[in-house]
């Protein structure tokens, strides 16, 4: 699981980019930010791995948070006014990519996880093969292993339902079923009841909390 923090000074296009990253299942976003100072705020409390970040920000700009933050977290610039001496400057300041706003978020993803594996992008004219080559997420073994059916399964049970009436009720299916499907996910997950199955597929980013 890639933790992501999005730093951007127009919440409207933070928020809706946190909503998209979040539902990609190898992606996760620990904060938003809406300037520089907030995102230094969230860097130094939780553990990020990739920062996706405006340039032009409020309080503190964004070529400071790239010089500020830890050298162990890789970062991307998004922005909507690009320019060669902006892109210089980023790359200069050590940003790992330096993306238009209006770059696809299943390329987005992509870049995500090739400058997670320490990859930079700064060479434009290898960027499309690049990102080809990172399309599609990087799951454990486990996660990988379960079925469409219990994730969502799991993905209820993290919403609260958890009697096997409510379950069977809110997926359609027989109670049996529910029972079936419970020990396949608490042999994948190695444990043994509801609560601690929801605790692992939380950990493991299989389903998602409210954030």
């Amino acid at each position: 699981m890639i933790r992501v923090l999005i730093a951007d000074d127009h919440q409207l296009f933070a928020e809706s980019l946190a909503l998209g990253i979040t539902a990609i299942p190898d992606l996760s976003v620990v904060g938003t930010a809406t300037n520089g100072r907030e995102a230094l705020e969230v860097l130094k409390r939780e553990t990020v791995d990739v920062l996706v970040i405006d340039l032009e920000m409020p309080e503190i700009d964004g070529l400071t948070v790239l010089r500020t933050r830890s050298s162990s977290i890789r970062s991307i610039v998004v922005t909507m006014h690009a320019s060669e001496d902006q892109r210089t400057a980023a790359f200069a300041a050590g940003a790992a990519a330096f993306l238009p706003k209006s770059t696809p978020l299943g390329d987005l993803a992509a870049a995500i996880r090739a400058v997670n594996l320490g990859m930079s992008l700064k060479d434009t004219t290898t960027l499309s093969g690049v990102l080809d080559n990172h399309r599609q997420p990087v799951l454990d073994d486990i996660a990988a292993s379960l079925t469409a059916r219990e994730r969502e399964l799991l993905t209820k049970m993290a919403e609260g339902l958890t009697s096997t009436p409510d379950l069977a009720g809110a997926l359609f299916i027989s109670e049996k079923t529910v029972k079936n499907h419970l020990a396949s996910i608490y042999d994948k997950l190695s444990v043994s009841d509801r609560a601690s199955a929801v605790v692992e597929a939380i950990n493991r980013g299989i389903v998602r909390t409210g954030r």
